[in-house]
């Protein structure tokens, strides 16, 4: 059973704000670090972390990609997409911390048919963040391939 948006029923312009919210937890940063084998010690090592820029640890950027991403699965794609085509000008303007609070949001900013597949068509996501202050930290475009619901009602 498909829960997202089909091809046709996404639109350039339109905006879905993504819920929950989340805020970020010490165990969600040691995870995905561990997780994922980056073993940067900004990540991972408080009083090094103290010495930089940031004055103490920032959460892994990937972790939060991912968050933009997943929290957008059951508005926009669940049961809907064939799969992802790839991110470009991903960016993280501001940095994510412990105790954050994460909200996101997704833009549909470009969707063209399929040139050989008329029963699909490619769909560009923007992803934003923004923590409680409103401070954008992460921001990301994204291509998805996306069945379209003509396509879905004779498969079914």
């Amino acid at each position: 059973m498909a829960f997202g948006k089909y091809f046709e029923e996404l639109h350039v312009g339109d905006v879905y704000q993504h819920r929950p919210g989340r805020t970020v937890t010490e165990t969600d940063n040691l995870l995905f670090t561990t997780l994922t084998h980056n073993t940067q010690s900004l990540h991972l090592d408080e009083e090094y972390a103290k010495g930089t820029i940031h004055g103490g640890r920032i959460v892994n950027s990937l972790f939060t990609l991912s968050y933009i991403v997943g929290v957008g699965v059951g508005d926009l794609t669940e049961g809907t997409t064939l799969g992802n085509l790839g991110f470009d000008e991903t960016t993280f303007p501001h940095p994510v911390r412990i105790g954050d609070t994460l909200r996101a949001e997704t833009e549909i900013v470009d969707k063209r048919e399929s040139k050989s597949r008329p029963d699909r068509g490619v769909v560009w996501f923007e992803h934003r963040a923004y923590n409680q202050h409103g401070d954008l930290v992460c921001k990301s475009k994204r291509a998805g391939m996306m069945l379209k619901k003509s396509a879905a009602t004779v498969n079914n």
